[in-house]
């Protein structure tokens, strides 16, 4: 469903600007320099929506720098407040679609990426659509370190079942494989999106798995 505009957008992100990132190509090779604190890991969230899961994990984990990356402006716009309201230094956004963040950061950059509740994209004609379609994936081994990784959630079971396929057709290592994460051991340290919340809540089980690029 497409989310309606914003009232103020341009106003309300430009209040924001600091944690935005306006030209992600110049920043190739050096987004660490990008941060107050430049040498610790850098992970990415690819499709932040409205920011829940991002501004609850730069909390957790200070030690972390994060950019997180959302396509509609409109989402992002709700995320960027929740963490400028919190004034964390460890996050800034890139409205940019993944397909193009080879453009943007340098092969090994990036330690470990973040796809929650991607867009199923259930029509096979659309396959090569989901965030975890062989030239997605293709884009993410080239900019994750050696021993970079994906942590991939979805409630969507064809979506799930499609993506162990394509990681296991292009070589990826996958483990902590899960078809109910909130019922299982990892459920006490899991950050909730807020399509999590929306999904657990009408029962559907939410599927979970860690893939290894090396």
């Amino acid at each position: 469903m497409r989310m309606r505009t914003k009232k103020h957008l341009k106003e309300r992100l430009a209040v924001c600007d600091a944690l935005l990132v306006h030209d992600p190509a110049a920043l190739r090779g050096a987004w660490r320099s990008r941060f107050a604190h430049p040498a610790r890991r850098l992970e990415l969230e690819i499709g932040c929506g409205k920011g829940a899961f991002i501004l609850e994990m730069a909390r957790r984990h200070p030690e972390i720098n994060f950019v997180a990356v959302e396509y509609c402006k409109e989402a992002m716009l709700l995320a960027v407040e929740k963490v400028f309201a919190a004034a964390l230094e460890n996050v800034v956004f890139l409205n940019a679609d993944a397909a193009l963040l080879g453009e943007y950061f340098a092969p090994g950059e990036v330690d470990r990426i973040y796809l929650n509740f991607s867009d199923p994209w259930p029509k096979a004609r659309h396959a090569k659509r989901r965030l975890t379609a062989p030239s997605f994936l293709g884009v993410y081994r080239e900019i994750l370190s050696e021993e970079g990784s994906i942590r991939q959630k979805t409630d969507n079971v064809l979506l799930f079942e499609s993506s162990l396929e394509s990681y296991a057709a292009c070589g990826w290592r996958t483990d902590e494989i899960c078809r109910d994460l909130h019922h299982s051991p990892e459920a006490a340290d899991n950050i909730l999106t807020e399509y999590e919340i929306n999904f657990s809540g009408k029962g559907l089980a939410i599927n979970a798995v860690t893939a290894y690029k090396k």
